[in-house]
């Protein structure tokens, strides 16, 4: 269990982020298209996991967007927001953003995702969403960077994330 703060009010997650140098738990997510994918769609490719709780508001929309113009850069990275939001919401948000280079993903199936990266928040009006991470994989799903945000009102450290791309 991790202690974050939701605008300075302690709230807790029910684990911890994967350590780098471990191998990423695998997910079910869904897609846009209803589907549902696993890291093995993203097999032989660097990832960075972008897990917000909901692209509804403010800094998750922010970081998204930001991500969306950097993946334009790292050809050789696939750019993933994961977020609790439904993929009708998330595809609406991408058309009215211009977001086309992040893939979106979302946890409408189940919330394993969120308790196998230690991220689920587990009391507090967020209780059952994402706190905000950055989880950066190489090309055989190893951890290289994570970060889980202390208040979940900032912005993740894009560039320490990006450094290691």
């Amino acid at each position: 269990m991790v202690v974050l703060t939701l605008q300075g009010n302690e709230i807790n997650t029910n684990g911890e982020l994967p350590k780098a140098g471990s191998n990423a738990p695998d997910f079910m997510l869904v897609n846009s298209e209803m589907e549902d994918v696993s890291l093995a769609n993203y097999q032989g490719k660097k990832k960075l996991l972008n897990i917000v709780p909901s692209l509804d508001t403010p800094v998750c929309a922010t970081s998204t967007k930001k991500f969306d113009k950097l993946a334009k850069e790292k050809l050789d990275t696939v750019f993933i927001t994961i977020s609790a939001d439904l993929p009708f919401a998330v595809s609406r948000f991408c058309k009215t953003e211009s977001i086309s280079n992040v893939i979106t993903l979302s946890m409408m199936r189940s919330r394993n995702f969120a308790k196998d990266y230690g991220v689920l928040i587990t009391d507090g009006p967020l209780a059952g969403i994402t706190a905000r991470a950055i989880v950066v994989l190489n090309e055989t799903n190893e951890v290289i960077y994570s970060e889980l945000v202390s208040e979940i009102a900032d912005e993740p450290d894009y560039d320490a994330a990006l450094a290691l791309l």
